[in-house]
């Protein structure tokens, strides 16, 4: 094969390869774009705030939890990481002390085991009310690392077509220096022609 063909052939696989990552680019973009803003829309709607910095819903939580809570109190909640910090940190902990330590699961397995039990079946409705919101502040949370994941791929795609299309120019520009008639791996007879310049 000659040298000039592959180089050109070589060239313009990498400008395609170019091409495809730019619009894989653009999709991750308007991937974290459209994610980012859908989370941001939802979770505002709801209008949860953190509490205030010294409120007592914020004092009686264990100390882990507190500094978690603490470092949006006040915040309305318009992020993933909001959501999450919410339903790790602070709903979590109060179904912890509602059930006991127990889960909804168990809670309802006892409540069916005795139907005659009001106290129980409203501990029960309560837990189920809780794990549910805890459960979409935690999808929202999961959907807003998506939309992360797909900004930093955005960045990696467009990083990686800017060198494809340095690396296809390159080629084409090095096709246009190459003799005419520059077999790949040298001439058939052995010899090597230089350059032209």
């Amino acid at each position: 094969m000659r040298r000039r063909a592959f180089d050109i052939v070589a060239s313009t696989v990498g400008l395609g390869l170019a091409a495809i990552l730019i619009v894989a680019g653009g999709l991750l973009t308007w991937a974290n774009t459209f994610v980012g803003d859908q989370v941001h829309n939802q979770l505002a709607a709801q209008k949860v705030y953190f509490p205030p910095k010294g409120n007592a819903a914020l004092t009686a939580l264990p100390a882990g939890d507190r500094n978690a809570m603490e470092q949006y109190a006040g915040q309305l909640m318009t992020t993933g990481a909001q959501a999450e910090t919410y339903a790790d940190h602070f709903i979590k902990v109060h179904l912890q002390e509602i059930g006991g330590g127990q889960t909804y699961a168990q809670l309802s397995a006892k409540a069916q085991a005795d139907p005659t039990n009001t106290k129980l079946a409203a501990q029960v409705q309560t837990m189920f009310r809780g794990e549910t919101l805890r459960g979409l502040l935690l999808n929202a949370y999961a959907f807003g690392k998506m939309g992360t994941i797909a900004g930093i791929a955005s960045i990696a795609a467009f990083i990686s077509a800017g060198f494809m299309l340095i690396l296809g120019g390159l080629g084409l520009w090095h096709a246009r220096r190459m003799p005419a008639d520059r077999e790949f791996l040298g001439q058939p007879d052995g010899s090597h022609e230089a350059i032209k310049a």
